[in-house]
């Protein structure tokens, strides 16, 4: 089977994208960051706060963009922000729903005709 072939479809779709380490910052910068980070989730900036909490790695910060994500049907950025934090009990429901599209998408491609 051409693994390829079923999943072109899906190029143009954002992949996991791997990044350095964290900056290293103190806990007194830490803490007024994730206060900021806080305040920008709390006025709707969630793109703000998800840098700020990238940056300082504030695992409750990156499981609440997540949970955002997920309500605006974002699951998949939802699943980055979950593995990152790391809240994988939140992250798995989405797992398991992706294994199940591929599974699908593996058997219609096994089911079509060859070309």
């Amino acid at each position: 089977m051409d693994y390829k072939k079923v999943f072109y479809r899906f190029e143009t779709q954002p992949e996991f994208i791997k990044t350095g380490s964290k900056p290293v910052i103190d806990s007194t910068q830490k803490a007024a960051l994730n206060r900021k980070g806080n305040s920008l989730y709390n006025s709707g900036d969630i793109e703000g706060a998800k840098r700020i909490f990238l940056t300082t790695g504030y695992s409750d910060g990156l499981a609440r963009i997540g949970d955002y994500y997920v309500s605006q049907g974002r699951n998949i950025d939802a699943l980055k922000m979950y593995w990152i934090a790391p809240d994988h009990l939140k992250g798995e429901p989405i797992i398991e729903r992706l294994s199940v599209i591929i599974k699908t998408l593996l058997r219609e491609e096994e089911d079509l005709p060859n070309e």
